[in-house]
């Protein structure tokens, strides 16, 4: 379980350390969500139960730590997207980092240092450290992750309304078994990332000529 040893080893509570996490790197479709989370009290011991990454919490456990995040006075949240045609022209890394930079501006404030899941950082505008597995280590990280999914999760279930095909709101656009059978019923639409390989290939044979091997 994550814990709060990384947010007080850097000062916390007396400096502002944030967690920043990003969601949906990997999906065939939609875009990429990032959330900015900052404790500005350490949080108290039944929010901190709640909290763990986001993957290992069912989608009860992870709306519900989603809602006491969101009614936590001491709570402050930021949240940053890169859209499909962002991710196409910059690739999905420099998306992930940029949708992580916005969710940091709209935290409103400036944090005196950033705890970041993964290995490579953003250039964000205060001191920031990486923090590999961090979902799995910090709970400011944690959270972010949370808000992060559940979000996105959210928003793909919407998309999933007006495109019916493709079970994304299962699927949150991974390209599982159904997700892939919709691309054979109704093809690409403008919330698939093109230049992801199995997009590419669907597109690839959608424009052979009649015959063609």
């Amino acid at each position: 379980m994550p814990d709060y040893a990384l947010e007080f080893a850097n000062g916390a509570p007396l400096r502002s350390v944030v967690g920043l996490d990003e969601v949906g790197r990997g999906p065939l479709a939609g875009p990429v969500i990032a959330a900015a989370l900052l404790f500005m009290t350490p949080p108290a011991e039944d929010l901190a139960s709640m909290i763990d990454d986001s993957k290992k919490l069912t989608a009860r456990r992870r709306d519900a730590a989603y809602r006491a995040l969101m009614q936590t006075a001491s709570v402050r949240i930021g949240l940053g997207a890169a859209s499909v045609a962002e991710i196409g022209t910059i690739n999905i890394g420099k998306a992930c980092h940029l949708a992580m930079q916005r969710a940091l501006h709209h935290l409103g404030m400036m944090p005196d240092c950033a705890l970041v899941d993964g290995n490579r950082l953003p250039d964000l505008e205060c001191p920031a450290i990486a923090v590999v597995g961090g979902d799995r280590k910090s709970l400011s990280i944690a959270g972010a992750s949370i808000i992060a999914k559940v979000t996105r999760d959210r928003l793909m279930a919407r998309l999933s309304e007006r495109h019916n095909a493709y079970g994304w709101e299962k699927n949150a656009g991974y390209g599982t078994a159904l997700h892939m059978a919709g691309l054979q019923k109704a093809g690409v639409t403008p919330h698939h990332r093109r230049e992801f390989a199995p997009i590419r290939a669907h597109l690839a044979c959608a424009v052979q000529p009649a015959g063609a091997i």
